[in-house]
């Protein structure tokens, strides 16, 4: 029987969370029965769960930031966060499939002792114009993308600059690392590769007080978004997929 995948996801909110997941699945191609899945502010891993019983990692976004002063997050935040970064130092030895959305870049980068912060490189909720670096062209996840495409982006925080033995595979004029490898199967992006305009819909309705955008201008974002086009972040995910599942 194949390996499941391990989701972990850090969303407080319970509609965000299950969008997520959704989206997760129908993106990856995965049933729910592929997967274990965690809601990290709810309940905590499985009791004797090993990664070498699982295809691979993947990590959802979420509200919090890694570079936020302890006394700046929440008890969730705070348990969220120590969960996340105490995985990675096997993940990192065992070179273990891993893929790390929006915070889970922060995760990487932190676990690889690479600065996040807030200092530069937030971008607003919305689209970002990517393009593939050139070792980005011949990663397995990316090679055979187009060149340039849009992709969901909406955070504070962000790598300041790649960290030691990453490489970079995903660039913006906005914010340079937008997605990243250690070894060769540990995978993170700043962007979204799971999301889609409803998506992103969901999501900007249920963070509109959070500090990401002005609150009044929520419905102008929702039709931006409506109105992009945004295709290639999916086929990243369902590529990282097809290729640990």
């Amino acid at each position: 029987m194949p390996k499941p995948f391990l989701i972990l996801q850090l969303r407080p909110e319970r509609e965000a969370a299950d969008d997520e997941f959704a989206a997760i699945l129908a993106k990856g191609g995965l049933r729910e029965a592929d997967t274990i899945r965690v809601r990290l502010d709810t309940e905590p891993l499985p009791e004797g769960l090993r990664l070498a019983d699982t295809a691979g990692v993947i990590v959802g976004g979420g509200p919090g930031c890694v570079s936020d002063p302890p006394g700046a997050k929440s008890p969730a935040e705070a348990l969220i966060e120590a969960t996340c970064l105490g995985l990675m130092p096997e993940i990192l030895e065992r070179d273990h499939p891993f893929l790390g959305c929006c915070y889970g870049i922060g995760i990487l980068a932190h676990a690889l002792g690479g600065e996040v912060s807030k200092a530069r490189y937030g971008e607003a909720v919305g689209t970002s114009a990517c393009r593939l670096t050139e070792e980005g062209t011949s990663d397995p996840l990316l090679a055979g993308l187009p060149a340039e495409w849009e992709a969901f982006v909406g955070h504070k925080e962000a790598v300041q600059a790649l960290p030691r033995g990453a490489v970079h595979l995903v660039a913006s004029d906005a914010c340079p690392v937008q997605m990243m490898r250690a070894g060769r199967h540990v995978y993170a992006t700043q962007f979204h590769p799971e999301a889609d305009a409803a998506g992103f819909e969901t999501r900007i309705r249920i963070y509109k007080d959070r500090g990401y955008f002005p609150p009044e201008t929520a419905e102008d974002l929702i039709a931006m978004c409506r109105a992009a086009r945004v295709e290639v972040p999916e086929r990243i995910l369902a590529r990282f997929v097809e290729r640990y599942g």
